[in-house]
């Protein structure tokens, strides 16, 4: 995501640039000390995300977010809680207080590529199989760290427990969230939940065969209960043939 910075405080500029730069996911265009230069900026270029102060000289966060069309995604960044109700009713992403850790600072990001994947997936047509996936980017939590993963390059979920089995062309990881939150946060034109364990990325299918799907050396079943969406979703079928 390509994104700008409008802040007036030089140790505020500072962190928010390490924090874009450790990410790697972000592209920093311009740090602003004021709106209206930011402003001048936005009439020529288009961005997806502005990091947002509110108390800015000249003309206030809330000013420029009000009179910027179209919209990028807004993270505001401020010392003040008085301005959060405003600010979510001005449909920003999130609201982070300072001082604000990383952890907090990544989960702002992610919510912002949720928020644009999904702004994305209302305009693409439902696929079958052998179409071209849309990309996309995820952050999963695994033990005390943080993996970046592609999203096309998730294979299958597995439920075990409270947690999950995330499986992917190179690895796989043990994340602490439910199959309910990678329903939630995968497109649905790419992932479908086959059983009550298991979420596939339909891409990666190679053959279906009765009530087995393979995905290279693994072997996945489909449940009853989710074989009629299935099929009828990705293979043109109505689902009820054994």
């Amino acid at each position: 995501m390509t994104c700008i910075i409008v802040e007036d405080q030089p140790h505020a500029q500072s962190i928010l640039e390490k924090y874009i730069d450790e990410i790697g996911t972000l592209e920093l265009l311009r740090t602003f000390g004021d709106a209206l230069e930011a402003f001048a900026f936005l009439k020529e270029k288009s961005i997806d995300l502005i990091f947002l102060d509110i108390h800015l000289p000249k003309l206030s966060g809330i000013d420029l977010l009000s009179i910027l069309s179209p919209r990028p995604k807004i993270i505001f960044t401020t010392a003040f809680p008085d301005y959060a109700l405003q600010g979510y009713e001005l449909d920003a992403v999130d609201y982070l207080l300072k001082p604000f850790p990383f952890k907090r600072f990544l989960q702002a990001v992610s919510k912002a590529e949720r928020s644009i994947e999904m702004g994305a997936d209302t305009h693409a047509t439902t696929g079958k199989l052998g179409t071209t996936p849309p990309n996309g980017i995820i952050f999963i939590k695994s033990g005390a760290d943080y993996h970046r993963i592609e999203k096309n390059s998730i294979k299958y979920i597995k439920a075990d427990g409270d947690y999950t089995w995330v499986f992917t062309d190179a690895a796989k990881h043990l994340a602490p969230y439910s199959l309910k939150y990678w329903l939630q946060n995968l497109p649905s034109s790419n992932f479908c939940q086959i059983h009550k364990s298991y979420i596939v990325h339909v891409y990666c299918i190679d053959k279906v065969s009765g009530n087995q799907i393979y995905l290279g050396n693994h072997k996945l079943p489909i449940g009853r209960t989710y074989r009629n969406i299935f099929f009828a979703k990705y293979l043109d079928e109505d689902g009820s043939r054994p």
